[in-house]
């Protein structure tokens, strides 16, 4: 089994569409009871670096999830992986 769920987030972003796709992911891991932890990488440059390196982007933006050290992707693949009901599969858990 891989470590815990951690969705990278930016609580300081002003683009609204950014925004809502963080509170869907919360949303949606929450109502599936999914074990996760949140990380504002405008909190923390350190943050924000370890999220670009797990995703192996040096201009990725949040939201992306990873699972431990293992990348799940960003938000359109976790919206992909919810319709194609395999959440689960995509989360590596």
């Amino acid at each position: 089994m891989a470590g815990k769920v951690t969705v990278y987030i930016s609580m300081i972003s002003s683009d609204m569409e950014r925004k809502k796709q963080q509170q869907k992911i919360e949303m949606i891991l929450s109502s599936k009871k999914i074990d996760c932890e949140y990380v504002d990488v405008s909190a923390s440059h350190d943050a924000l670096e370890k999220m670009r390196e797990l995703t192996n982007d040096a201009h990725a933006l949040p939201p992306q999830i990873v699972n431990g050290d293992d990348y799940c992707g960003d938000f359109s693949a976790f919206e992909e992986a919810v319709e194609n009901g395999d959440l689960k599969g995509f989360l590596k858990i």
